[in-house]
């Protein structure tokens, strides 16, 4: 595998990629099962399990090896899932003609996004936009009050639906997500966690992965943990890779 220039200056070498590939998906185009597209969950993280020093509040921690190894993780998949609150935070004009997302489909460095949404009837504005550059709303006829709960809906669509066409789908947060993907009705629908832990500590109030506790007899247990697990130091970070112990 040759080496991959990525983000302007990013270069993730041949040296790198030989601990990543075991935990990226097939380049043949198969999947863990029949109808469930490769979806591994992918964040970066603090040593006291802090996204962000608060909610909505970007924050660097990934050092410069680890951020080119996300940045070759991403062009490994079909498709990048993140929630809404993440899509602002990396660009507050998000809905406007000068966001990054919709620059890079223009530039021909990007798709333009599927916005997964309970709106039945999504602004016309944003979505002649949206389906302008090759977008598209995604409308779940579905009732929730739970936002949260968008992002196990939307992984089961796009895992179920043989008409969306992804063989991988690289889950990358935020906070909402992530956490409602670790509870335990939505584990089946992670097949691998790789997690990037900086050597710091954010400190209380941050946005954290925490999922809920569970309870087994009114006994609390663990919430969830991983298998097969492999370490590996990559410049000051350790990246963790993972499956989901079912």
């Amino acid at each position: 595998m040759a080496s991959s220039i990525l983000n302007g200056a990013m270069e993730f070498p041949e040296s790198g990629s030989a601990f990543l590939e075991p935990h990226l998906p097939p380049q043949d185009g198969s999947t863990p099962s029949p109808d469930m597209p490769y979806t591994p969950l992918n964040f970066a993280t603090s040593l006291d399990s802090s996204l962000a020093l608060s909610p909505g509040a970007p924050t660097a921690l990934s050092g410069p090896q680890s951020q080119a190894m996300t940045h070759y993780q991403r062009s490994r998949h079909d498709g990048i899932l993140i929630g809404v609150g993440t899509a602002v935070e990396d660009n507050p004009s998000l809905n406007c003609r000068n966001s990054k997302l919709f620059q890079l489909c223009k530039k021909g460095c990007a798709r333009a996004p599927w916005v997964v949404t309970t709106l039945r009837d999504p602004p016309a504005k944003k979505k002649a936009l949206l389906e302008k550059y090759g977008g598209r709303f995604i409308i779940l006829h579905i009732a929730t009050s739970d936002i949260a709960q968008l992002g196990p809906i939307g992984v089961t669509y796009l895992s179920h639906s043989g008409r969306m066409c992804l063989h991988s789908v690289m889950i990358e947060g935020g906070g909402q997500v992530i956490n409602s993907l670790l509870a335990p009705p939505y584990l089946p629908l992670i097949y691998m966690v790789i997690a990037i832990i900086a050597p710091t500590w954010l400190g209380q109030g941050g946005a954290v992965v925490s999922p809920a506790r569970r309870f087994d007899e009114d006994k609390p247990i663990s919430a969830a943990r991983l298998t097969k697990v492999k370490w590996y130091p990559f410049g000051e970070d350790v990246v963790l890779c993972g499956q989901v112990k079912l």
